[in-house]
């Protein structure tokens, strides 16, 4: 298995398909594998790179907290070791936080920007209820009850049970340590990229579902008006997971996105 060594953690990460690369970041304290109802698609078409980050997974887990700038490193480590110099990134929750922090510090490096069901961060940044906070705070519980508590809070009501325990037979074999967990957290909650959006200059996708009651869609709306010429797609009938809540509509959206960005990039013919 493939690892690179960035900043005091061992980070794990693979390759699958060939075509133009695409790096894509998971979120909190969720594994690479937890990509697995978008990659298979994309990997027809595009050589996918991803990677678990820091304190999940396959990857070390060092004495936290784990910044995002830090985690965007890791990003960046881990496609020297695939020998890619720049790719489309492709991020989602806390993912879409390192996405966005790699765009701001290896503009050169970015294709493309993807943003799922992410957060500017910042005192703009639109807070989750309460409650929805709370059980993500939780301490003190094992993670199989963690999961279920916030489950109602990431997935749709209409997706149906069986798919939701499919993620969880992906999560439970790689359920992270408490310590691991709030680390990765306590860099969502230090981050802040809001006032430096307009900085990006790749062309970004927002993409989030219509009823995320853990990062609330007003954030997409937030990230979409100030990255220059972004683009927007609410997914209807869709929770914070949205690759599970409506996969077909987010894979469509993603793919249509990316074909466009290999069109602006062919040449212009005379």
């Amino acid at each position: 298995m493939p690892f690179v060594e960035n900043q005091g953690a061992k980070i794990y990460w693979e390759q699958q398909g060939q075509g133009a690369p695409i790096l894509l970041i998971m979120g909190l304290g969720w594994t690479s594998d937890l990509w697995f109802r978008s990659r298979p698609v994309l990997a027809e078409r595009y050589r996918t790179i991803l990677f678990d980050n820091r304190g999940v997974g396959r990857s070390d887990v060092p004495p936290g907290p784990y910044s995002i700038a830090q985690m965007a490193s890791d990003a960046a480590a881990v496609l020297d070791a695939a020998r890619v110099d720049s790719a489309h990134i492709f991020g989602v929750s806390m993912g879409g936080m390192i996405a966005q922090e790699f765009a701001l510090q290896y503009p050169k490096r970015v294709r493309s920007l993807i943003l799922g069901c992410t957060a500017p961060g910042g005192a703009e940044a639109v807070r989750a209820e309460p409650e929805v906070l709370q059980i993500l705070m939780l301490r003190g519980v094992d993670p199989e009850t963690a999961a279920k508590a916030i489950s109602p809070f990431i997935y749709h009501a209409a997706t149906p049970a069986e798919r939701i325990e499919e993620d969880m037979v992906l999560r439970r074999k790689w359920f992270p340590t408490a310590d691991a967990y709030f680390a990765q957290l306590q860099g969502i909650m230090a981050w802040e990229a809001y006032g430096r959006l307009p900085q990006i200059s790749a062309h970004t996708l927002v993409i989030h579902g219509d009823s995320d009651q853990l990062v609330p869609t007003a954030n997409a709306q937030l990230i979409a008006a100030r990255i220059p010429g972004a683009k927007l797609v609410i997914i209807p009938h869709a929770g914070h997971i949205l690759a599970t809540d409506q996969q077909e509509a987010v894979n469509h959206a993603v793919l249509d996105f990316l074909a466009a960005q290999a069109n602006r990039q062919q040449p212009m013919r005379g």
